[in-house]
Order: C-alpha cells, then structure tokens, then sequence
C-alpha cells in the first residue's frame, strides 16, 4: 500500500461503520490530542486470522476503564468491526489498530466528561518492524528516558500517552544508527525498548524483566508460555545494566516486533543462537497454524 497514512485507498472502521479512507478524521478540538485520552492495540492478522484477537479487544477495554472511561462497544464489537476492515480491504495477512479516545464536545480543559468516545478500528500490510534485523539482529541503543513509577502513571494500560518517551527514545537511536532504544525502569533496572519486551539467555536459561511498571505484553506472556513448554527455565526478575555483559543472546517480543533477535545493545553484544532461532521459528508456526 502506497502513500501517507492519511492518503490511501480502502476502508476504516469509525464508530460502528466503514468509512472511506481519506475520510477517517477526527475534529482539532478532540480531547484526546491535547490531554493524551487515548488507548489502542496492535494486532496482526496471519492467513485470515487475528493472533489472540479476543485477549487484545479485552485489553483495550481495560486500558480504557484504567484511563477512566467506558468503550460503548463489546468486546464482540470490537471483533467484528476488525474482521469487516479486513474483509472490506481484502486482506488475509495484515497489521490490526484498534483505538479508542475521548473525542471533541462540551468540554474543552483537563476534564472531559460530557466528551463522547470514540472508537476506530484500521490495518494495512506491515512487514517486518525492524526490517532485516528479523534475520540479523537488531542493534539498540540505551535510552536517556526511563519508565516511569505505576504511582505516576497506569503503567498497565496501553495508552498513547504513554509512547512519549519512547518516541523521543527511538529517534535518538535511529540518529545513531540503532533499530530502537533499550530503556531502564524509574529505579535504574532494565526494562523494556520502546515497543517491545526484551528477553536475556544465560547458561541455556532465560531472563526477562519483571513487568512491574511496564505493560506486560501479550507476545511476551506468550513467548514465556511456549519457553516452559519446551523445558526451559524462565527467570522473570530484576535485572541489573551490567548483567548485560554476562548475557549470550537476546531478543525482543512484541506483535510488530514478533521474536527480533538482538545483536548489540549499546556496547554490549549477543549472538544470534539456537534458542533465539528456535523460539522465533516456534513463533512463526504458531502465529500461522
């Protein structure tokens, strides 16, 4: 699919109808462009069906109610209305966003309670999110910004709001290089990059950050699921910046990240092993079957 995202042929979901593409808009005055009143998914599609689509439409109900307000579409809605645009655009293979956000209306301040929800459900064909890395090993850099304390911010939710810094986070590395940003919690342990969960081997086992300010991800639960199932021991725990230096190998997970192996973090480098290639192989036939 060719040209800007707001420039396309094709259909997307607005508030219980198909739309045409280029008419897909929102008013300047939305609520959620100025205070960030926004949660939203990231799906993708495989051969006609949506990887965990239930437990996604689940969750941005629950990002939504942690952000203090009511999705007036069900879970079954929200399903149906992803099906339909992949249907209406013809595609059997493609990335799926689902978003909802406090729109234009009486109120026009911090508070927006007389404001109506809005909900929108678009997909286009994605490749791969970082490119050949997929295959190589994708180089990060670290991260000056830091997630925050959950007692500042809902860290459970997936709200737009809270991809700030790591937008910020991905420009300085991709100005150095780098496929994307390593970024460390509110208390200076390893935490996430800035779209994607991150998992650490040693020794034949895995390690991976405990998820206790940071959105635990569905790839990534899934990922420590089919790790088990093979009889390998998973560490999820705190992890220090200078037990990079003792890890053998890396990957990210994430629905646009699927399993990315990583070949360097900063100076810190990885192979791309048996157990990357494994579990990323294992991912690709389960997503698919």
């Amino acid at each position: 699919m060719a040209g800007g995202y707001d420039d396309r042929d094709g259909k997307i979901w607005m508030d219980g109808k198909l739309v045409e593409w280029r008419d897909a808009k929102v008013h300047i005055l939305t609520h959620a462009l100025h205070y960030a009143s926004s949660v939203f998914e990231g799906e993708r599609c495989y051969n006609g069906k949506i990887f965990k689509s239930v437990e996604h439409s689940e969750r941005l109900h629950k990002s939504a109610n942690l952000l203090d307000f009511q999705i007036p579409y069900s879970v079954e809605d929200l399903e149906a209305a992803k099906y339909a645009v992949l249907e209406a655009n013809g595609w059997d293979n493609a990335y799926v966003r689902a978003l909802a956000w406090r729109g234009a209306g009486q109120d026009m301040g911090v508070a927006s309670r007389n404001n109506p929800v809005r909900v929108a459900v678009a997909a286009w064909e994605w490749g791969n999110y970082y490119g050949d890395a997929k295959m190589k090993g994708a180089k990060l850099d670290i991260s000056k910004w830091r997630r925050p304390d959950p007692k500042t911010i809902p860290s459970e939710a997936k709200a737009a709001g809270l991809y700030m810094i790591c937008t910020m986070s991905k420009h300085a590395a991709e100005d150095k290089g780098c496929s994307d940003a390593l970024m460390m919690d509110y208390r200076g342990y390893v935490a996430e990059a800035t779209g994607a969960n991150v998992f650490f081997v040693k020794n034949g086992e895995v390690h991976t950050p405990k998820p206790d300010c940071f959105l635990n991800g569905i790839t990534r639960q899934t990922v420590i699921g089919m790790l088990k199932e093979k009889g390998i021991t998973v560490h999820e725990r705190h992890i220090e910046p200078v037990e990079l230096a003792g890890f053998e190998q890396c990957w990210l997970t994430g629905t646009a990240a699927e399993v990315t192996p990583v070949g360097q973090i900063g100076d810190f480098t990885f192979e791309v092993g048996a157990l990357t290639r494994d579990i990323a192989e294992s991912y690709e036939k389960l997503v698919r079957s």
